[in-house]
């Protein structure tokens, strides 16, 4: 994987390979084709994928009324520490603000300091623990409100 410009697109179907080897390369519990297939064709999503040359990265939000959910949030460990997750954020959240989300929350695991900086410098503050959720391991529970207010957007720049 080089290092060069990151170009976010669109996640398409013929991208799902590539997605399912990075989820299966660095998470304890993979999605599944199938998974990102039902993903792609929900009309209440938006996916993105990140790519410099390959998909080095992907990410997902869910809109229910105005509630926006980041389903997933993922780059290379190889490619981590360069804006990668930041500017997928950005994207998510402008999309599901777009789709007429005015809040967002997410879970994260309890011990991922990394992730947790990243959502904590969006606005989302922990409100609340998911004993176990992910294999054993305890999720915070992330919200920030009012992601469609004019303060908050252009905080996103």
């Amino acid at each position: 994987m080089g290092l060069g410009v990151i170009t976010l697109r669109p996640l398409g179907t013929s991208d799902i390979s590539a997605v399912v080897a990075l989820e299966e390369a660095n998470q304890p519990q993979p999605w599944t084709v199938g998974i990102l297939e039902g993903e792609l064709a929900a009309d209440d999503r938006s996916y993105v994928v990140a790519e410099d040359g390959e998909v080095v990265g992907f990410g997902g939000v869910m809109v229910v009324g105005e509630e926006a959910h980041i389903t997933n949030l993922l780059v290379a460990p190889e490619q981590r520490r360069r804006g990668i997750a930041r500017q997928m954020m950005t994207r998510l959240i402008r999309d599901a603000v777009g789709m007429g989300a005015r809040h967002l929350t997410l879970e994260v695991r309890a011990g991922n300091e990394a992730a947790r900086r990243l959502y904590h410098r969006f606005g989302l503050a922990p409100v609340g623990v998911r004993p176990g959720y992910y294999q054993g391991e305890d999720a915070l529970i992330m919200w920030v409100h009012d992601i469609d207010s004019p303060e908050y957007f252009g905080s996103l720049n």
